[in-house]
C-alpha cells in the first residue's frame, strides 16, 4: 500500500475519532470567527480537505445562504461531512485536483490540508486557487510548521500510518504573494497531544488582490 492509500485508510478508521476530537476543538474553532467576518452572507465556498465538516458547519451556522462545496479523499469524512451540514454538498475527491472542478468561489478553506500534501503540490494548489477565485477572495490555510525534511509517515501504534509534510511559513507566505495574495493575519498556535509530536500549528488569511 503507498503512503496516499495508507494515508486515507487511517483517516476512513478513525473518522468518527477524529470528529469527536476536533469538531469543537477550542483553539481551532478560535480562528474561524475571523475567516467568517472576511466573508460575505452569501459566499461561495470551498472547502478543501473538508474532514467531518467541522469549518463549514461553523460557516454556515449564522450564514445559510452560503453556497458551500467541500471535498475529502476520505469517504468516511465525507459522510460525516454531509451528516453535519445537511444545506452543503460533499464529494469525494482529490485536493490536488481542484483545477478540475473549473469554477469560481469567493472563499477557498484548506483547513489542515497541506499537512498532506508535498511542497510541489501546496505551491500548485495556490496557484490554483489564484485561478479560481474571484476578485478579493479568501484564501484561508492552516498547517503544520516545521522542518520540511521531518516529514514522512507518523503512526500512533505502528499499524495506522499517516503520510505528514511540515512546511515553513516565511516560504508559503513568499509563495502566496508571489501568486497576487495579500497577507491579512498570521496566527501560531502551539500543538501538543498525547499520541502525536508536539508541533506549531499556523493559519494563515489571504486575500486575492
Amino acid at each position: 500500500m503507498d503512503d496516499l492509500k495508507q494515508t486515507i485508510a487511517t483517516f476512513d478508521k478513525y473518522a468518527a475519532e477524529y470528529q469527536n476530537k476536533y469538531m469543537d476543538h477550542g483553539p481551532y474553532v478560535e480562528t474561524y470567527g475571523p475567516l467568517s467576518d472576511l466573508l460575505a452572507a452569501e459566499a461561495s465556498i470551498l472547502d478543501a480537505a473538508s474532514g467531518p465538516g467541522n469549518i463549514a458547519r461553523f460557516l454556515l451556522k449564522d450564514f445559510p445562504k452560503r453556497k458551500l462545496h467541500g471535498i475529502d479523499l476520505s469517504p468516511k469524512m465525507v459522510e460525516l461531512a454531509k451528516s453535519n451540514n445537511p444545506t452543503a454538498t460533499f464529494t469525494v475527491m482529490d485536493c490536488r485536483q481542484i483545477a478540475s472542478l473549473g469554477g469560481h468561489y469567493d472563499a477557498i478553506i484548506a483547513g489542515f490540508c497541506f499537512p498532506y500534501l508535498t511542497r510541489v503540490e501546496v505551491a500548485k494548489f495556490i496557484h490554483d486557487a489564484q485561478d479560481m477565485l474571484n476578485p478579493g477572495g479568501i484564501l484561508y490555510i492552516s498547517f503544520m510548521e516545521g522542518d520540511y525534511t521531518d516529514s514522512g509517515l507518523q503512526s500512533r501504534n505502528n499499524i495506522d500510518w499517516v503520510c505528514t509534510y511540515y512546511h515553513n511559513t516565511d516560504l508559503l507566505i513568499e509563495t502566496l504573494k508571489s501568486r497576487g495574495f495579500e497577507i491579512i493575519e498570521v496566527i501560531r498556535q502551539a500543538f501538543t497531544s498525547d499520541d502525536l509530536p508536539d508541533a506549531t500549528d499556523v493559519f494563515i488569511y489571504a486575500r486575492l488582490a
